[in-house]
């Protein structure tokens, strides 16, 4: 057994080889280099997202206003100040906005600000400029209708990217939601993530880095025929098989360290334009682009480890003669059984994970990132076997269809070997679009309403308040805006009964409209300002038992009397004739039961513990209709806060995730292909004699471009039927995780279709060094 000296000494060795091999050893380490670089550069890339997150993290809770609270004025200080959230939404993208009101000279600006603007200024961050003086930005620009006086720096910015200002105003007060504060630099409780992102986030992980540390132990092996002749001549110098392996790795070494000072390099030099890069709608500072110090040491030891790891492995196949190399492929059959362990162990891990939903914070990723692994990595074992059983079934054919069979019954491991790659590459794409189209169903429809109907309203504006005036005003904009067909506005808030026991209280809920919208939320018989009418509610029971328990007519009732209530809440007497009507859904699918009343009744403003809405239908059919309702919102009222019926954010962030993954799934078929295309040319080198020899026999050129097409596309279609069927199952296991049903069957065509451009794409490119390797000076040997 060789020691660690022996282990140096021959390691040593095969490193001055390397140096010493000359322009055709030279030539091998770029190539090597170059491969492994790549991989490197992805693996640096995922290193630096941990840093990437947290200091996106520290600049925005930097940012957040520190004990904010409306319930104490008696804390106006000359460092307070008073800011009011103004976020909108604009064709999809979040415009974070927020309006300041300094009470003293010495109020705290906001990071990355010089100093508060004064009212009716603003200071915006570099990309909401650049959109604000562009065209399409003209409906933005009305409803932020501030002057320009300053710019947000990085420390103020959570991205590049971000759409972001601040505006003075002197107009702010606690009563109409304005929050005070002396500081900014608020640390929020950290919520615990979304087990379904937790599980989609487990999956990418897995599914681009399984790959990429494949293709870095396929990289290590480029032009590995060549090399094993050489080491062949070695046994001449009585160096035993180990001693030539171990020598073999020294040079395999070399090329690793080369590969990973070239992926520190690309990675450098990527890493300068981060910011011009935005996907999924992120975008990061260049000083944010820097890998954890952890995971970067474990990238430079795992890369030169695994390329001395998968030579050695590679080279056990190989028995080195003196000026001899025989394979001992064909010998013996690949065995299946131990190929089944990892396919089998991951399916088993992943049906073992309990399913989970979006309220179970008790999801751990390992399983989940353990099982798929296992299935990935095992895919790479099951496709040797799996092109030696098929093409040990072919037989009779043409020419060219004999010599590429043939071929690949001698020895299929100069195919397959780069070809792993991709199969991995392919399954895990196909994973990833199958639990990305059953998961996205999920977040499309989470603001629907069960009871909901024909009558749907597009967006509702919350107000933290009750101003039946405002109420008015803000319908009457939105019913002269363009694009909206109807509008319902209303307040509501709770009621108990003034004589109930403590503790106990009676409770429904009280609602403050006009006659036409009340006519929208039941079915009255007649309606003036001024009447009153108590809604119940068809099927619910146990609600209706609540309002005739709470809205007894002749009775006193206590408003604003809900579970926030203050101690001594404001009264009102329900009239002694009052008529009971049943409720329908309104345009939002929700029932309002309990005590109606129009503004005559009741006057709304100052209504304690009150809420104001105002539900807004618009046409699908004129552009820019929800703009146009944004924009008539922000003018009536900057404090108000419009929520969509359909999470249109999210939706578009989905398929943006989906488009980001068949983008990155794409590019990494395009490097292994790449990989394959260098392999496909060095084994086309190595047997330039016997293609010169087959072309002097008279064998047409034709025939042998043919075989190479053969010899490519064979394993291909093998690699990319195992890779569906592994896809397609890793898919099923992870949406059994979540409870999805599969959406997406066919999520394998594009990456099948892509895997077969690349070998049309693979054969063009070897043409024309395989005509060049068919010429006669190819038969002269020394």
């Amino acid at each position: 057994m060789p020691g660690p000296r022996t282990w140096l000494r021959d390691l040593v060795f095969g490193v001055r080889l390397a140096r010493t091999g000359g322009r055709e050893g030279w030539t091998r380490t770029l190539l090597t280099a170059f491969g492994v670089g790549l991989g490197v550069l992805l693996m640096l890339c995922a290193a630096s997202v941990p840093s990437l997150l947290d200091a996106r993290t520290a600049r925005e809770e930097a940012r957040q206003a520190s004990n904010a609270s409306s319930e104490v004025p008696a804390s106006r200080s000359h460092h307070s100040f008073l800011h009011l959230d103004t976020s909108t939404v604009f064709r999809g993208d979040t415009v974070s906005g927020e309006l300041i009101q300094p009470d003293g000279a010495q109020a705290p600006p906001p990071p990355g600000v010089r100093s508060i603007p004064g009212p009716g200024e603003m200071i915006v961050s570099p990309a909401l400029r650049d959109l604000l003086h562009s065209a399409a930005g003209a409906l933005l620009r009305d409803r932020i209708g501030y002057r320009d006086v300053g710019t947000v720096t990085q420390a103020g910015l959570a991205q590049p990217g971000e759409l972001l200002y601040y505006a003075g105003s002197s107009s702010l007060s606690p009563d109409r939601g304005a929050l005070r504060s002396d500081g900014y630099g608020h640390t929020a409780a950290e919520e615990p993530l979304n087990p379904m992102f937790l599980v989609l986030i487990t999956l990418v992980c897995v599914v681009l880095l399984v790959p990429v540390i494949i293709f870095i132990a396929t990289a290590v092996r480029f032009g590995g025929d060549r090399q094993d002749r050489r080491l062949a001549a070695l046994r001449l110098l009585g160096v035993d098989a180990r001693g030539v392996r171990r020598i073999a790795s020294g040079e395999s070494l070399v090329a690793a360290v080369c590969g990973l000072a070239v992926g520190a390099v690309l990675f450098a030099a990527l890493r300068v334009y981060a910011g011009a890069f935005r996907l999924w709608g992120v975008s990061a500072f260049p000083s944010d682009v820097a890998p954890v110090p952890g995971l970067a040491v474990a990238t430079l030891l795992a890369v030169p480890a695994a390329a001395v790891l998968a030579t050695q492995i590679a080279l056990r196949s190989v028995t080195a003669e003196p000026l001899s190399v025989a394979r001992l492929a064909g010998t013996r059959s690949r065995r299946l059984a131990w190929r089944l362990v990892m396919p089998i162990v991951g399916t088993v891990l992943l049906l073992a994970v309990h399913t989970v939903s979006p309220k179970d914070s008790s999801m751990s990723p390992l399983p989940v990132a353990f099982g798929a692994a296992c299935i990935l990595i095992g895919l790479t074992g099951l496709l040797p076997w799996l092109v030696e059983v098929v093409v040990a079934r072919l037989g009779a054919g043409p020419v060219s269809w004999q010599l590429a069979v043939r071929r690949l019954q001698l020895d299929s491991g100069f195919v397959t070997r780069p070809l792993t790659g991709v199969t991995v590459a392919v399954a895990g794409a196909i994973a990833l679009q199958m639990a990305l189209g059953g998961m996205q169903e999920q977040f499309r429809h989470l603001s629907g309403s069960p009871g909901s109907h024909a009558r749907h309203a597009d967006m509702t504006v919350y107000l933290p308040y009750a101003d039946q005036r405002l109420v008015r005003r803000l319908s009457t904009g939105l019913e002269h805006t363009k694009g909206v067909t109807g509008v319902l506005g209303l307040t509501e808030t709770y009621v108990s009964r003034s004589d109930a026991a403590a503790g106990m209280p009676a409770l429904t809920s009280l609602t403050v409209a006009d006659c036409a919208t009340l006519r929208e939320l039941a079915a009255l018989p007649s309606c003036h300002d001024g009447d009153t009418f108590v809604a119940r509610a068809p099927g619910h029971s146990a609600v209706n038992r609540q309002v005739t328990a709470t809205a007894v007519p002749g009775g006193q009732l206590a408003l604003g009397a809900g579970p926030d209530s203050g101690a001594h809440p404001r009264l009102w007497r329900l009239p002694a004739s009052v008529p009971r009507v049943t409720s329908h859904p309104d345009p939002m699918g929700e029932y309002h039961h309990g005590v109606l009343a129009t503004p005559g009744a009741l006057d709304p403003k100052g209504l304690p513990a009150a809420d104001t809405s105002v539900s807004i239908t618009t046409d699908s059919r004129v552009a820019d209709a929800a703009e146009y309702a944004r924009n008539t919102v922000a003018r009536t009222d900057p404090a108000a806060r419009i929520v969509t019926l359909l999470k249109e954010d999210r939706d578009k962030q989905y398929t943006s995730v989906k488009t980001g993954i068949l983008i990155a799934s794409v590019a990494t078929l395009a490097v292994i292909a790449a990989s394959m295309l260098v392999s496909a040319v060095e084994q086309l080198r190595a047997r330039r004699r016997m293609l010169s020899v087959l072309v002097a026999f008279g064998t047409r050129r034709r025939t042998l471009a043919l075989s190479v097409l053969w010899q490519t596309g064979l394993p291909v279609v093998l690699g990319t039927a195992l890779a569906t069927a592994g896809g397609l199952g890793l898919g099923v296991l992870v949406l059994r995780v979540v409870a999805k049903p599969v959406q997406q069957w066919s999520a394998f065509v594009p990456f099948a279709a892509t895997g077969a451009l690349s070998v049309l794409v693979i054969t063009l490119c070897t043409l024309p060094p395989l005509f060049r390797l068919m010429r006669p000076e190819g038969l002269q040997t020394e």
